[in-house]
């Protein structure tokens, strides 16, 4: 895996936490659920970077 996908995965996730966390202090729940959402779907992404460099090598 390229390292500016690594990059990109973990971007993801630290945008999902910002957005998780903007939610929380405006009292937003679509905010905050589209947050975890963005930090749920880059952690499956380096799980699966994770497993696919595990074969690779």
């Amino acid at each position: 895996m390229s390292i500016s996908k690594k990059v990109a995965h973990k971007v993801e996730v630290v945008k999902g936490g910002a957005k998780k966390s903007a939610g929380r202090a405006t009292g937003s729940r679509r905010l905050r659920m589209e947050g975890r959402c963005d930090q749920l779907k880059g952690n499956i992404k380096q799980a699966g970077a994770k497993i696919k460099d595990a074969f690779k090598h």
